[in-house]
C-alpha cells in the first residue's frame, strides 16, 4: 500500500517506514503528526483518486529529527556597476517516518 501525499507545497510518494525530509512541521522529535492531504490511495488493485483528496484518508507520521539543510551560496551580480552581493541559505527541514497509512 502506498500514498501520495501533499506537505508543504510538495507532493510525497510514502509507503510505510519510508522516512523523508519535508518543509518544516511544528512539534517536537517523537511527536506523531497526522497528514490529511491524501491525494491518492494505492491499496493493491485498489486506486482511490482524491477530488482534490481522498475522503476520510490519512497518513501517520512521527517526527526522527527537525534540522538544516546545507548551505547554499546566493550570489547577485550586475556587470558593469560595481553591485554585488553574496548571501548563503540554510533550509529548515524535519524528518518524518511513515507508520502507518489509513483509507
Amino acid at each position: 500500500m502506498y500514498a501520495i501525499i501533499r506537505t508543504g507545497g510538495k507532493q510525497y510518494q510514502v509507503e510505510s517506514g519510508d522516512t523523508l525530509r519535508v518543509e518544516k512541521l511544528q512539534g517536537d522529535v517523537g511527536d506523531t503528526v497526522e497528514l490529511s492531504e491524501v491525494l491518492l490511495l494505492v491499496d493493491g488493485e485498489t486506486i482511490k483518486v482524491g477530488q482534490p483528496v481522498v475522503e476520510g484518508a490519512r497518513v501517520v507520521a512521527k517526527i526522527v529529527e527537525q534540522g538544516r539543510h546545507k548551505k547554499i551560496t546566493v550570489f547577485k551580480k550586475k556587470r558593469r556597476k560595481g553591485y554585488q552581493v553574496k548571501k548563503g541559505h540554510r533550509q529548515m527541514y524535519t524528518a518524518l517516518t511513515i507508520e502507518t497509512i489509513a483509507a
